[in-house]
């Protein structure tokens, strides 16, 4: 009976060993049986529901990125590691995104890559913060990183300087003067919108009108009878793509002109299928280069589409938060989230969607780029990319 105990107890202390030995916390790496340890990441996103194609592409691209690391037999403190996802369907609900959140630091994951939503990210951030795990977040809402924790990156740039570049895009370049905004009332759709707002005034164009809906609404007849009455030269819109598709065919039945703008949520193929031909003329604005100028886009897309089929817009983004992720834990040398945080902070990260991707104190990127597309004969083509590198 003694030398059963004495072996399960050599068994335990050796398990330990194997997992320390990475640096790494218990439940976020396992030893496997040929001597490797597997290290965990989270992830999580709307995976079912209205913005399910976003989530789902997004996973992809990150479960992608852990494809390829594990192919190049990676090791920490000299051991083999195998990096494995622990994806989550947060159903882009605060509440749902916080159970998660804490479910992850329960399971003492090494990192995570997520939220997706502004409105998810954010309550989701300050239990990651408390638990000194550091997340790389797909949100954009300015209060993500203003908040100040040190575990917040981002995989976009934020609102700020999205709406900041649209709002002058529009008045400098479109030549609008008057101008309706509409938000959904999410962290993102109102964050959006609140800065393009600025930016457009500050640029010399008159809001003549801002109205307000909810991200579950489907009819905007009456918001846009009475925008309508106003005469803008352009309508604003902060929100997804199964709202705005729906939203121009009822600004086309109304006899309402003036084009509609939007954010990266808009600039999708989901929106083209749903706002059919009275989609053209449609203005968005996109974080970072068209994929065909991305310094790894065209090979990557290759790669995506022969494994998954279509990309969607926010699946190089969740490659390459994943791929900086793995990079500080390997150049560490270690999964722990203490060790490994400081050099994250410090990323400068050849990727698919930058030549250089790195962070500023707040964990905003440092010089991003934003693509302003117009839909022309049921396509998105490029107008102009303003900044970045």
């Amino acid at each position: 009976m003694r030398k059963v105990q004495w072996a399960g107890l050599l068994a335990m202390l050796a398990g330990g060993l194997a997992v320390t030995g990475c640096g790494n916390k218990q439940d976020a790496a396992d030893a496997g049986s040929n001597g490797s340890t597997t290290v965990k990441i989270g992830f999580a996103a709307p995976l079912t529901g209205s913005q399910a194609h976003y989530g789902k592409g997004y996973q992809n691209g990150v479960q992608m990125a852990l494809d390829d690391v594990n192919a190049s037999n990676p090791q920490i403190a000299g051991k083999p590691v195998k990096f494995e996802l622990v994806a989550e369907d947060d159903m882009a609900d605060p509440k749902t995104a916080t159970q998660i959140a804490q479910k992850f630091v329960d399971m003492k994951l090494a990192g995570i890559v997520g939220h997706f939503n502004s409105g998810t990210s954010i309550p989701a951030s300050k239990i990651y913060a408390d638990a000194k795990l550091p997340h790389i977040a797909m949100a954009t809402a300015p209060a993500l990183t203003q908040q100040g924790f040190k575990t917040s990156f981002r995989s976009m740039t934020s609102d700020t300087q999205q709406g900041s570049v649209l709002g002058k895009y529009v008045v400098e370049k479109l030549g609008a003067k008057k101008i309706a905004v509409i938000d959904d009332r999410t962290a993102y759709g109102q964050g959006l919108a609140d800065e393009f707002e600025k930016a457009a005034k500050a640029a010399g164009a008159t809001i003549v009108k801002r109205e307000y809906t909810s991200d579950k609404e489907t009819d905007f007849s009456s918001i846009l009878t009475s925008i309508k009455s106003a005469g803008p030269d352009l309508v604003f819109f902060g929100g997804t793509d199964v709202q705005s598709g729906p939203m121009v065919r009822q600004k086309a039945r109304l006899g309402l002109a003036a084009p509609l703008v939007s954010g990266e949520m808009t600039r999708s193929d989901t929106f083209l299928q749903l706002a059919g031909t009275d989609g053209n003329g449609t203005i968005a604005s996109l974080a970072g280069l068209p994929l065909e100028k991305m310094p790894g886009g065209p090979d990557f897309a290759k790669r995506y589409e022969a494994k998954y089929g279509a990309m969607e817009i926010y699946t190089p983004y969740g490659y390459d938060a994943a791929r900086i992720l793995l990079a500080a834990m390997l150049k560490a040398n270690s999964a722990d989230p203490a060790v490994y945080l400081p050099v994250l902070a410090k990323t400068e990260h050849q990727g698919v969607t930058a030549a250089s991707i790195s962070y500023d104190d707040k964990g905003d990127l440092k010089d991003g780029a934003i693509t302003v597309y117009k839909v022309v004969n049921g396509k998105w083509v490029v107008l102009e990319t303003l900044g970045g590198k």
